[in-house]
């Protein structure tokens, strides 16, 4: 990428971020911090040093007396905190399983600092687990500026969760939280969380990074490469040259991002393709691949740019000039201006994959949530946009796309196993519970938020949450509230109930009498009511029942009825006809437990 392009890609970053800032509360503020990183890879023993030259610029109102930093992979060691849980939770990743407890000396991972510097100055620290301990020497006070230098050594270890080494694809790195990585400090404090197996959270700030290796491998990943030049002009193209001499030296610059991913293969085919007034597209995948997967990948790109036009269109504008797609990892995980998905997959699977991690892009890339605090808004809103852009996109066909999301959270509610969307990520009994709650339940959130504040109010909540809050880190109040101001309504409840507890929805048609109809709520979380009456000449009429708690109405084509305040079990309203039947929630927009006392 040119040197002006990127100069201009900076302007128009900052400028969206300073616009989000003004649009946002007033009293927001989040810190900074920028990188400069030299690597050196020794691609034979998968060792390598780095040098690290971290400017943190402390924005919060304290006085910060020391600092955190994460070493993700120390957590693939014997007897780590993420091998052990593994290894007595009852329903283990069986990617994990016990391989941890199983890795020698030179299989394991690790990440070692050998020195640190505030200011020129050392530093004592400690490494405990996943988490370096920094005591500073000087306390670095509000709206003040420190620079940390570090030297350290990193291992890639035996692919096994994410990151690591010669994937069962036979990908030689996939390079992902593979560095010092600062802690996030907010307006809770600092987000020091133990890598055990879910995800992270990180600091806006700006990284420039360069990787010495092997001159026959080729890198892909976050940021944009400094001197394509040196590698080959047709680097752009994929139409990559071999250098001179046994290493080169790849330098990646990445403005506003909160993390910084590469992976590497010495059989990477590299192709390009431009998304018409967007970025372009890089594709990473092995030429070891067979023929059909091959042709796979190169069917799959058309459909990516289709996806990112989807998410740009109904969220917000993709904001950089390039995103990577890269065969790599051990199933799909999202990064900046990057993915790893594996790749020896077959069309549908891959072009859905890419659908799920793209989207990601703008739930937990751009609105970065604390994903170890609030799972399910980076899965579950990622996982309601990328359902309906695959049914768009590849022509499903489906009446509801997010229909399969509140089955599975209806089981899940059923099951007793259920514990509250409040849940630390790393805290559920059953990694069943958390992969239902994340992903489903998380879906039928923002699904049948819809419903509550009707269709066209969610699709404008959904711009105005993008428009508000991208590159900073959103809250599940911001959610809601930005949800009351596009809909008028008030929504607290909701998030209340369906975020904050376990309560279940269940609303059922008690009696019909004549033209006289009584409702009865039977679970504790409330809702407004849509019904379709059919009355004894087979005419049928629409009724919506508002929550009182909602103080108005959703926009509807219904007939509005008088409000169901919430402590009252029952509900009656006359008709001015004789009824034949009545059905709550005829479209299913409810996530109602009981279905089967919906009609009678």
């Amino acid at each position: 990428m040119k040197q002006i392009v990127l100069s201009i890609l900076c302007i128009s970053i900052v400028t969206f971020c300073s616009t989000a800032q003004n649009q946002a509360t007033s009293g927001y503020w989040q810190q900074h911090v920028d990188y400069k990183m030299d690597i050196d890879m020794d691609v034979k023993t998968y060792q390598y040093n780095g040098k690290q030259t971290l400017v943190y610029t402390n924005n919060s109102p304290d006085v910060l007396n020391r600092v955190y930093y994460h070493l993700y992979f120390n957590a693939f060691q014997p007897g780590s905190e993420m091998d052990v849980r593994s290894r007595t939770i009852a329903d283990p990743d069986a990617r994990v399983g016990n391989r941890i407890s199983k890795l020698q000396p030179n299989e394991i991972g690790y990440l070692k600092v050998n020195t640190l510097k505030q200011n020129g100055v050392s530093l004592k620290y400690e490494t405990v687990g996943t988490i370096l301990e920094v005591v500073l020497n000087k306390p670095i006070q509000p709206s003040e500026s420190v620079t940390f230098e570090m030297d350290f050594d990193g291992q890639v270890p035996v692919q096994i969760r994410r990151s690591g080494r010669n994937n069962k694809e036979g990908v030689a790195l996939s390079m992902t939280q593979w560095y010092p990585k600062l802690a996030e400090y907010d307006f809770e404090g600092w987000h020091a969380d133990p890598y055990i197996g879910r995800e992270f959270h990180g600091v806006w700030g700006d990284f420039d990074v360069k990787i010495s290796i092997d001159k026959n491998y080729i890198l892909g990943g976050t940021g944009y490469l400094q001197n394509p030049n040196d590698i080959g002009n047709g680097y752009e193209t994929g139409e990559v040259k071999k250098t001179k001499g046994k290493k080169f030296t790849w330098h990646f610059v990445a403005p506003k991002v909160h993390d910084f991913t590469w992976a590497a293969d010495p059989n990477y085919v590299h192709d390009t393709m431009q998304v018409p007034d967007g970025p372009l597209l890089h594709f990473f995948y092995k030429n070891t691949l067979s023929e059909e997967q091959k042709n796979n990948w190169k069917k799959m790109q058309p459909k990516t740019v289709e996806l990112m036009q989807y998410y740009s269109k109904h969220i917000g504008k993709y904001p950089y000039n390039q995103y990577s797609v890269i065969q790599g990892g051990d199933g799909g995980m999202e990064y900046a201006m990057c993915t790893l998905i594996t790749g020896e997959r077959k069309y549908g699977s891959l072009v859905g994959v890419t659908a799920h991690e793209l989207a990601h892009t703008w739930f937990q890339f751009l609105l970065a949530t604390n994903e170890s605090k609030h799972e399910w808004m980076d899965e579950g809103f990622t996982s309601y946009i990328s359902d309906y852009a695959m049914n768009e996109i590849m022509y499903e066909g489906k009446k509801n796309p997010t229909e399969s999301a509140y089955k599975s959270y209806i089981a899940l509610a059923k099951s007793g196993k259920e514990q509250p969307l409040t849940t630390h990520a790393d805290r559920y009994n059953f990694n069943s519970t958390y992969s239902t709650s994340a992903y489903n339940k998380g879906e039928v959130f923002l699904a049948q938020l819809g419903y509550v504040i009707g269709e066209e109010n969610l699709k404008q909540t959904i711009k105005k949450y993008f428009n508000d809050f991208a590159f900073k880190h959103p809250t599940p109040n911001d959610i809601i509230r930005t949800a009351e101001k596009v809909s008028g309504l008030e929504l607290n409840w909701y998030l209340t109930d369906f975020a904050q507890t376990t309560n279940t929805i269940d609303y059922g048609v008690k009696t019909i009498e004549g033209n006289s109809i009584t409702l009865e709520r039977i679970a504790l979380m409330p809702m407004p009511i849509d019904v379709t009456v059919t009355y004894t000449d087979n005419t049928t009429e629409d009724f919506y029942i508002p929550l009182q708690m909602m103080r108005g109405e959703k926009p509807t084509t219904a007939t509005i009825i008088k409000d169901w305040a919430w402590a009252y079990p029952t509900y009656t309203f006359e008709t001015k006809k004789a009824v034949k039947s009545v059905e709550i929630d005829p479209k299913n927009e409810i996530a109602d437990i009981n279905k089967d006392n919906n009609k009678k």
